[in-house]
């Protein structure tokens, strides 16, 4: 056996770097590549899905993964042995069900439709990316085809980002959230925060930038930062974390963004050095993901205690902007309560809203219910439901986010999700890290990441996403009560 699971490894390893080869050229298609590469770089990343893909499902490797099976079971269930051949094993099966041609054919046109929403966004313009979107929703529906699904077509794509909960799952979880996030958002006093808006010199937010990010547990080398049109995390190794930011030279929103890449990059930092060249060497879900992003961006990077340290840098380098505005006013400015246009500048209390139009939106793409040369004006209509706010325009609204471009349907809910169980494992970092208000306020977050490395970076996806849950915090479902009490709290104390 031990000839069969090094040959196991060793295909893994193969496999995986020709994924990391397609996530560099990704890397560079959102950061660093001239428009005009767009239709080379969609062959070169199709290319290598094919390799991939031919790879990953080879009949030899399922026929190795059953003769392993047993030998798995021998172990115990979290070791690194028995959790690479489990979770690779589901893996295959998933895969194998999917034709080479369409996941060579999903590859490119992601290529394709990013260049084109970059430039639609620009420029306001939906006729010009609906080619590429309705493309992209006919290929994600061919893919939930390939696929048996209980309740709806929408689980198989949510699926790959949230493995084992289904669209009714998520349903039940909103259903809680919308009516409560509702009222809170009718409830919310208004805040003065015109100050949060004015000339910040971009130069001037980078620097601050770079000057928290060494501070919050990365190893020295391990990270760059660099602006993108969409801010995102990509990684490929536990010591090469690539983050990205968005500025604009009117507002300081880069902070929280910067934050939240910076979330998900302490994830993929912290991930066992001995999951690497391994399909176990990333996180359990992107719901599990994301609520460490919101942990950095929101439960740190909005809390007293991070800005009792932070606040005095941020107006020693905005002086005329924030050198008269108090610790206590500009803390209340970044915690109000105010619906927005833009999902990525929202507040905690609205964040979730827009993930909700967002997953019933989806949900009616891929069931066809919809005409695609409608979603703006439902999208607007539904955006004045929700929120209560007019969209001015298609950049400002159903263009704003990058994945449709991509075919990313069904990652959107994971980011409510990992709202509500941020709370969940907060409550048990506060447990076991009592004094760590005394930390952050003193500017040491080192042993806030160094717990949840230990404790939850590290594993990787040895476990399912509810096993990791359960480990945590004792409880596998996830439960929105914490993240509402939360926020109440929070918006109570607005109007103290």
């Amino acid at each position: 056996m031990e000839t069969a699971f090094a040959d196991l490894k060793q295909r893994l390893a193969e496999i995986g770097d020709l994924h990391k080869v397609q996530g560099v050229l990704g890397w560079d298609q959102r950061v660093t590549m001239p428009p005009l590469g767009t239709e080379a770089r969609a062959e070169a990343q199709a290319t290598l899905g094919r390799i991939a893909h031919d790879a990953f499902t080879d009949a030899e490797l399922g026929r190795l993964l059953d003769k392993l099976a047993p030998y798995g079971e021998s172990l115990a269930y979290d070791s690194d042995e028995a959790s690479l051949i489990r979770v690779t094993k589901r893996d295959w099966d998933k895969a194998s069900r999917v034709p080479t041609e369409l996941e060579v054919e999903m590859t490119r046109e992601a290529a394709r439709g990013h260049h084109a929403w970059v430039e639609a966004r620009r420029t306001s313009d939906f006729a010009a990316f609906l080619p590429y979107l309705r493309t992209n929703v006919e290929l994600k529906r061919r893919y939930a085809e390939c696929f048996e699904w209980s309740d709806s077509p929408y689980t198989a794509l949510l699926d790959d980002y949230e493995p084992g909960m289904t669209t009714t799952e998520v349903k039940a979880v909103f259903d809680v959230l919308r009516p409560a996030l509702t009222a809170l958002v009718a409830a919310a006093p208004q805040v003065d925060a015109s100050f949060l808006h004015g000339d910040f010199p971009v130069d001037a937010q980078r620097a601050f930038a770079e000057r928290i990010l060494p501070t919050l547990g990365f190893e020295d080398g391990s990270w760059r930062l660099d602006p993108t049109a969409h801010p995102f995390c990509t990684s490929f190794s536990n010591r090469d974390v690539r983050l990205t930011t968005r500025y604009r030279d009117d507002d300081l929103e880069s902070i929280w963004s910067t934050l939240h890449e910076a979330g998900h990059g302490l994830y993929a930092h912290g991930i066992a050095s001995s999951l690497l060249r391994t399909p176990l060497a990333n996180s359990p879900s992107l719901g599990l993901n994301e609520s460490q992003s919101r942990t950095w961006e929101n439960l740190v990077g909005r809390g007293r205690p991070f800005w009792t340290h932070w606040y005095g840098p941020l107006q020693e380098a905005f002086p005329k902007q924030l050198g008269a505005i108090s610790l206590d006013d500009f803390l209340r400015a970044i915690n109000r309560a105010e619906p927005g246009l833009i999902r990525v500048d929202a507040d905690e209390t609205t964040y979730s809203l827009h993930i909700i139009l967002r997953f019933e939106l989806e949900q009616e793409l891929i069931a066809g219910t919809i005409a695609l040369e409608d979603l703006p004006e439902i999208w607007d209509a539904k955006m004045k439901e929700f929120l209560g706010v007019d969209v001015p325009d298609n950049g400002h609204g159903v263009l704003q986010d990058v994945h449709w471009s991509g075919g990313g349907i069904g990652y959107f809910p994971t980011y409510a999700l990992g709202n509500v169980i941020s709370l969940q494992i907060w409550a048990t970092v506060r447990e076991a890290l009592p004094d760590l208000d005394a930390q952050l306020a003193a500017g040491d977050a080192r042993q806030l990441a160094e717990w949840l490395r230990e404790n939850l970076y590290s594993l990787g996806r040895k476990l399912s996403p509810r096993e990791t849950l359960e480990r945590l915090t004792g409880l596998g479902d996830i439960d929105p009560q914490p993240y509402l009490a939360y926020l109440r709290e929070k918006v109570t104390s607005l109007s103290t």
